[in-house]
C-alpha cells in the first residue's frame, strides 16, 4: 500500500489543538488583565512619602517601569491576536498547515508554538 502524507489534521486532533489554545488564551487574557491592572494603578508600591532627593529618581525608574509593561501588553495583545487567528484556523478547517510549504506543520511544534503559521523546514529558510 502507497503511503500518502497527510495534508490536513483530523477534526479530533483539530479539537485537541483547539484545547489547547483556548487555555492558551485563557492564561494570555487573565495575563493581560493583570498588566493592566498594573498600568491604571502606578502607586501601588507608592513612594509619596519618600523624600524629594529620591524623587527624580523614582520617576524615571516608574517610567522606564511603565514602558517596559506597556511593551509586555503590547506583546501580550500581539500572541492573544495569534491565538484567536489560530482559532480561525481550526474552524476552516486549514490549521497546522505550513504557509510557505503547504505542507502539515509537526504536532510537536504546534504544541509548543500553536499560533504558528510555519514549519520548521520554513522558518529555518527564513533565519
Amino acid at each position: 500500500m502507497e503511503n500518502i502524507e497527510k495534508t490536513k489534521y483530523s477534526d479530533s486532533e483539530l479539537h485537541e489543538f483547539k484545547e489547547l489554545i483556548s487555555d492558551k488564551l485563557r492564561g494570555a487574557k487573565e495575563e493581560l488583565a493583570a498588566l493592566s491592572l498594573s498600568l491604571s494603578n502606578p502607586n501601588v508600591n507608592g513612594t509619596d512619602d519618600t523624600a524629594g532627593t529620591y524623587k527624580t529618581l523614582e520617576d524615571g525608574s516608574a517610567t522606564l517601569e511603565k514602558e517596559q509593561i506597556n511593551q509586555l501588553a503590547a506583546r501580550q495583545k500581539k500572541f492573544i491576536e495569534n491565538l484567536e487567528a489560530a482559532l480561525v484556523r481550526i474552524e476552516n478547517k486549514t490549521y497546522g498547515i505550513c504557509r510557505e510549504t503547504g505542507k502539515l506543520i509537526q504536532k510537536e511544534r504546534l504544541r509548543a508554538v500553536p499560533h504558528t503559521t510555519l514549519s520548521m523546514e520554513a522558518k529555518l529558510k527564513q533565519s
